[in-house]
């Protein structure tokens, strides 16, 4: 089996971390290493239990404060550049077969990493490590270089309706 390929998982619909965590579960039942880097997180998400159910074939890391309000502060640029920085050491590293950066669509979009940068990565990959992009908002630049664009789309959400996150669901 060859990896290599970059995924985007954008649009304003709920799925885009879910559908990158459900292809590190399927990468790790054949045996493969993924990397996750969550850029804005800093909360415990259920998901973070990962890595005891995968015996390790998938490690995830945080960069984002508990709460993030769309006030960019030094510590959100310096926590995303540093996370940054890890999910690059992971896909040059040769550990991995997948990694994610998760939520970078929105960390771009808020400026806390230059487009550049990522782009960079892309183009410099070594064959064999596929990429996954999450995040409302991807960019142009980055959905052209792409081998797979899903948009998630809301149609009807019901937190409309007023029902918060709900531990093991959202969180």
């Amino acid at each position: 089996m060859s990896f290599g390929l970059v995924h985007i998982y954008t649009g304003n619909g709920k799925g885009k971390t879910t559908a990158a965590f459900g292809l590190a579960i399927r990468a790790a039942g054949n045996g493969y290493k993924t990397f996750i880097g969550q850029f804005l997180k800093g909360v415990k998400y259920g998901e973070l239990e990962i890595e005891k159910f995968t015996k390790g074939l998938v490690q995830v890391k945080q960069f984002g404060k508990k709460t993030f309000v769309h006030q960019i502060t030094d510590e959100d640029i310096a926590l995303a550049k540093k996370g940054f920085e890890e999910c690059k050491n992971a896909v040059f590293s040769g550990n991995y077969q997948i990694v994610v950066l998760d939520e970078i669509n929105v960390a771009l979009y808020f400026k806390l990493i230059e487009l550049k940068d990522v782009v960079e990565l892309l183009k410099s990959r070594p064959e064999g490590v596929e990429i996954v992009l999450t995040g409302r908002y991807a960019p142009k630049e980055l959905i052209e270089i792409a081998d797979l664009v899903t948009e998630m789309k809301e149609i009807k959400h019901y937190y409309q309706k007023g029902i918060e996150a709900r531990e093991g669901i959202e969180r």
